[in-house]
């Protein structure tokens, strides 16, 4: 996958946020959020739950006014000019949101309508859509007859219909199996080649490797930002595996000891992360701690994702590091 590198866009950010924030009460859901997403590119916010994945959106798209900061999207300011982002947007929620008792070609009809296509061009592009989504056979089927990855095809049909330059998928996939997971990507770098500019939020590790660019995300705070190879190239810290017996001990045992970031069971071995002011840790690990790691084999690993992740929010336990 391409890798794409900010400084080299000369053209207008897809999506351009200075100092974003969104404060409900005295609650802080987005904190000084900056993002500069090039055209054409698939970008993720990653995070759990609650992390302000959602408000950031919302705040993009202006469903939301922010508190304090700045919003700018395909060359229009936020929310000032929201009515005309609307018409070059496509917007795709966690939770279906079409009719399920109509058809699904009436649901698509239905979205012709409200995007105001014309006769004759909607029914072009609603063929097009049925048969770029695998539906014509299910064209008259109630959409709430339709299995998870259905409904996910015909929700990105319909967001997709009358072909946007910006996509805002929010957690798309989380109601669906790998196999439909999988084929849902395969659409969306589908629409990127073409030349639509897509934003997802989600909280799979992996969905967030087929990026080309992520926005780590923690209690409302942009905790990392880059392509997700430089991320882990850049992580800061080692990961080393740890073999043998007893590893919930070991693993209670290692997490206590200031140098270990995290530690996470994985099969028959514990993933450890070390900080990065232990050069050697697998040297580190049997002069300072041969007790704990005598008769067990060590072999230092590439980071992932999740090493990342962790680094960056803190540790296992999610503490947000300031």
């Amino acid at each position: 996958m391409t890798e794409f590198d900010p400084a080299s866009n000369s053209g207008e950010w897809a999506i351009e946020t200075v100092g974003l924030t969104r404060r409900f009460g005295d609650f802080v859901a987005v904190n000084k959020l900056d993002l500069r997403i090039p055209p054409k590119t698939i970008y993720g916010f990653l995070g759990p739950n609650g992390c302000g994945k959602s408000t950031s959106m919302r705040l993009i798209t202006g469903l939301l006014t922010p508190s304090e900061g700045s919003v700018r999207v395909l060359g229009m300011e936020i929310p000032a000019q929201a009515e005309q982002l609307r018409r070059r947007l496509g917007y795709m929620t966690q939770k279906f949101s079409l009719y399920e008792d109509l058809t699904v070609q009436e649901n698509l009809r239905f979205m012709a309508q409200i995007y105001n296509l014309d006769k004759h061009r909607s029914k072009q592009l609603i063929d097009q859509q049925l048969s770029r989504y695998q539906l014509n056979e299910r064209k008259q089927r109630l959409a709430g007859a339709l299995s998870g990855g259905q409904r996910q095809r015909l929700a990105l049909a319909a967001a997709t219909l009358h072909q946007p330059e910006l996509l805002i998928l929010d957690e798309p996939t989380s109601a669906v199996d790998p196999e439909n997971r999988r084929d849902f990507w395969e659409k969306l770098f589908d629409l990127c080649d073409a030349g639509t500019s897509i934003l997802v939020s989600t909280h799979y590790m992996d969905e967030a490797e087929r990026c080309h660019g992520i926005a780590i995300m923690e209690a409302g705070v942009k905790r990392a930002d880059g392509p997700p190879a430089q991320l882990m190239r850049d992580l800061g810290a080692s990961v080393v595996e740890v073999d043998g017996d007893n590893l919930r001990l070991l693993k209670q045992q290692l997490s206590e000891l200031p140098e270990i970031v995290s530690t996470a069971q994985q099969g028959t071995h514990l993933r450890v992360l070390i900080k990065e002011e232990i050069n050697e840790p697998e040297t580190w690990l049997r002069t300072t701690h041969p007790e704990l790691v005598a008769q067990r084999q060590i072999h230092q690993v590439r980071p992932s994702l999740e090493d990342v992740f962790v680094h960056c929010t803190g540790g296992e336990n999610g503490s947000a590091r300031q």
